[in-house]
């Protein structure tokens, strides 16, 4: 930082650390970068997102398709022709936008893409701060909501996790259902670990210790959230792994090993 009549003038990147402290806002970047890529690519794909029992959890639930897990037939009469259809394009704003709004993930991409600030001790290429009180950002306010559509995810994506070791009316175990079980299993963790999950189990009582019941299931979505950066992580690479494998399987690039 260079002096500028007595006072400390600091420019962007500017900064007393001596780590590497870029490394963890480039993997952000690049990780997060993936993904969108991938999705945005699968959800237009329209194609190879069945294999038999299992479904992809980008276009879970199918509410229209051509597939026979389709709960209401195939593309209706008033989707836009100017615009290419697929069941994941009904499905895929709600927990993207419940991942875009999580308070994790904002101050993961807020570093990694707009540098606000690029680390912590690191100086900003802005000026100002008006956090999160006006557009576009006013509209991360809205995570709580999308919460409410992530839980009735999870029933849709736990139903595909039983009925993904259902082959022909007997049972069985394949790898894809343990990828799905498995997607399932960290979604869940994601989801109840999130801070507004745990203000709408506890947050509305002014006494906990008057509910124990309430008390106790507070306390332990709050020993959840300590770890919510880590089902955030893995739960992304779960549902992408899913969706890859899925597809594999469809395409018939891979043949799904049957372990039972």
């Amino acid at each position: 930082m260079a002096k500028d009549g007595g006072l400390y003038r600091r420019g962007f990147g500017r900064t007393s650390r001596v780590d590497a402290w870029w490394v963890q806002g480039l993997l952000t970047f690049l990780t997060l970068t993936l993904f969108i890529v991938y999705a945005t690519w699968a959800a237009f794909q329209n194609a190879h997102y069945t294999h038999g029992n299992y479904v992809s959890p980008f276009y879970s639930p199918e509410i229209f398709g051509a597939s026979h897990h389709a709960l209401f037939g195939p593309m209706p009469a008033w989707w836009p022709s100017w615009l290419p259809f697929s069941p994941a394009l009904l499905i895929l704003p709600f927990p993207a936008l419940f991942r875009f709004t999580c308070y994790y993930y904002r101050g993961a991409y807020y570093k990694a893409f707009w540098a606000d600030p690029p680390a912590c001790a690191v100086s900003e290429p802005r000026k100002g701060y008006t956090g999160e009180n006006g557009w576009p950002l006013l509209v991360q306010n809205v995570h709580r909501y999308f919460l409410y559509a992530a839980i009735a995810f999870l029933f849709f994506l736990g139903y595909d996790a039983v009925i993904s070791y259902n082959f022909g009316g007997s049972f069985g175990i394949g790898l894809g259902s343990l990828v799905l079980t498995l997607n399932w299993v960290l979604l869940t963790f994601y989801t109840v670990s999130c801070h507004s999950f745990r203000h709408l189990i506890g947050g509305r009582r002014d006494v906990m210790a008057k509910h124990k019941l309430t008390f106790k299931c507070w306390s332990c979505v709050s020993g959840l959230n300590q770890n919510h950066m880590l089902f955030a992580w893995t739960s992304l690479f779960g549902v992408m792994i899913a969706d890859v494998y899925v597809r594999l399987c469809s395409m018939g690039v891979i043949t799904d090993w049957r372990i039972l």
